[in-house]
């Protein structure tokens, strides 16, 4: 019988009327890969910061290596060897890796560089990393980060690992490196548990997989018995089908001609370059690129919340205008959208949705209902009055995606400030489909999602799109984009490094074009 590293006795959670954990019961072996598995609410994450001292059990017990522990902080649980890398990087930008490496543990002890210097590399040279301890975390990428974060927890002598979500910003190249380390670490006896919605993931490098549904423990089972579509229904409760369709629509129309857009961002850095794009009503295209390749800058531009240079164009061709008047070219007459402010966006009957990065800082108010973010996005400011405005139709929105995209809250009046990300997400992405957009542009529209309510999401874009709505899909799951998306342009360092025909396009051709800037950047439009 395989040795236990931790064991999990009836350990509940609650926070006020809601319970994340209900007497979960649970054992991880040691030296294994296990993954957690389970929808958004599940309580997956919360299990783990009891373990890792971010929250404190209600009730249960907690056992590592077969003693009964208390663990109150992450202090308790480094004293444990037990450390967690968390999707937000806990990160000084400032210091050099050395320095992030160091911090907190020893205030009064003197910094030999050279002595921390080798001990990284021997951590590196024993697991695979590859990691510079006098560079800066500002000048690194995000694998870089994720690297160091997990280095730190070995240079602190973690046994226990936690990764959660560990590849939702890797490109595919990274994610197989990362998943080679993470087997070296088993070799070396280390317990790894990772957090993760990608299913294909799940099978290619766990051991065992151990699921959670409304906060209960339902089971664990070894991968080598399991496939997709098992592992989704022991997680939901019922068969759920896990296709992906890609309908294919005739005579689309011109809906977005981006021209010229360059950007610079708040800090004075260029972040797009000469970027040249068509979008169509009926097609769905996805933005490739490793996370802070300037995805956000390139939508906001077009949402009108980023300045761009001089020369830059977004004409905007409305549906209804294609059916009244075609100028001598057979294209009704565009209206640029470059200089538009969001508030005259909508002014002017531009159909445009966006789902943005930032659920809460710039799609939802935190502090308010479900039914209230229903009413705002018709208001200049979040702050106008709502006492006497009628709140039937935005409450029935608001109970609709409730039912409809299973948003998990006490009641649609709770703040959302309240709810997991992934129900935030839910609620943001159910309103702005609800607008009835001509032109939808999506950030990261699945992140944080469980697997059944981002084929949920993926079904209401194939839906968008067969009503003539033109989509843009920014994601961070190769394999979506490209069973999803009509066509990929891929972005690396703000340049269009090419747009492929998401039938024919491969993954690792996406993942190389999303590494490499090519010296010919010119556009490779697919037909």
């Amino acid at each position: 019988m395989a040795d236990v590293a931790i064991e999990f006795k009836n350990v509940t959670k609650r926070f006020g009327s809601v319970v994340a954990n209900d007497h979960v019961s649970m054992k991880v072996n040691k030296g294994e890969i296990l993954s957690l598995l389970g929808e958004n609410g599940s309580g997956k994450t919360s299990l783990m910061n009891m373990l890792s001292g971010i929250y404190f059990p209600d009730e249960g017990e907690i056992f590592i290596n077969g003693t009964p522990v208390t663990i109150r902080d992450p202090k308790d649980a480094y004293a444990l060897k037990i450390g967690m890398v968390h999707q937000h990087f806990k990160l000084v930008d400032v210091f050099t890796a050395a320095e992030n490496l160091i911090v907190g543990i020893d205030p009064g002890k003197k910094l030999d560089r050279k002595e921390i210097a080798d001990e990284i590399k021997g951590i590196c040279d024993k697991y695979g990393f590859v990691i510079e301890p006098g560079k800066k975390v500002y000048d690194m990428s995000v694998s870089e980060k994720q690297t160091l974060e997990i280095v730190k927890m070995l240079y602190r002598g973690a046994d226990i690992l936690i990764l959660d979500e560990p590849t939702a910003v890797l490109t595919p190249q990274e994610s197989e490196h990362l998943f080679s380390v993470i087997k070296n670490m088993k070799k070396d006896g280390k317990t790894v548990i990772i957090i993760t919605h990608k299913l294909h993931e799940v099978l290619s490098v766990s051991d065992r997989v151990a699921i959670l549904r409304k906060g209960k423990y339902i089971e664990t089972v070894k991968t080598s018995e399991a496939d997709e579509e098992k592992l989704t229904e022991l997680m939901v409760g019922r068969h759920v089908e896990l296709n992906i369709d890609r309908p294919v629509i005739e005579n689309k129309e011109l809906r977005l001609s981006v021209k010229n857009l360059n950007c610079v961002n708040s800090e004075g850095q260029q972040v797009l370059f000469d970027i040249n794009f068509d979008l169509f009503g009926g097609e769905i295209l996805g933005i490739a690129g490793i996370s802070g390749n300037g995805q956000k800058e390139l939508l906001e531009s077009i949402a009108g919340l980023q300045k761009t240079q001089t020369g830059a164009s977004v004409v905007y061709y409305d549906p209804d205008s294609d059916k009244k008047k075609k100028d001598d070219a057979g294209q009704a007459d565009g209206m640029e959208m470059i200089g538009l402010s969001p508030k005259k966006i909508r002014e002017k009957g531009i159909h445009l949705s966006f789902v943005p990065e930032d659920r809460l800082g710039m799609g939802l108010v935190g502090s308010m209902g479900m039914t209230e973010n229903m009413m705002i996005r018709d208001y200049s400011t979040a702050s106008k009055s709502l006492l006497f405005t009628d709140k039937k139709k935005p409450r029935e929105l608001a109970e609709e995606i409730k039912e409809s995209l299973g948003v998990v809250t006490p009641d649609i009046s709770t703040p959302v400030s309240r709810l997991s990300g992934g129900n935030v997400q839910k609620v943001l992405v159910g309103r702005e489909i609800a607008a009835a957009p001509a032109v939808l542009m999506t950030a990261y529209a699945v992140r944080g999602l469980d697997i059944n309510t981002s084929y949920t999401i993926y079904d209401l874009l194939n839906e968008q799109k067969k009503k003539g709505v033109a989509i843009i899909f920014v994601g961070e799951d190769l394999d979506v984009i490209l069973a999803l998306c009509d066509r990929i342009l891929v972005l690396c360092d703000g340049h269009v490094n090419g747009i492929l025909n998401g039938a024919e396009a491969r993954k690792e051709e996406v993942g190389l074009l999303m590494t490499e800037l090519k010296d010919n950047r010119r556009e490779e439009t697919a037909e």
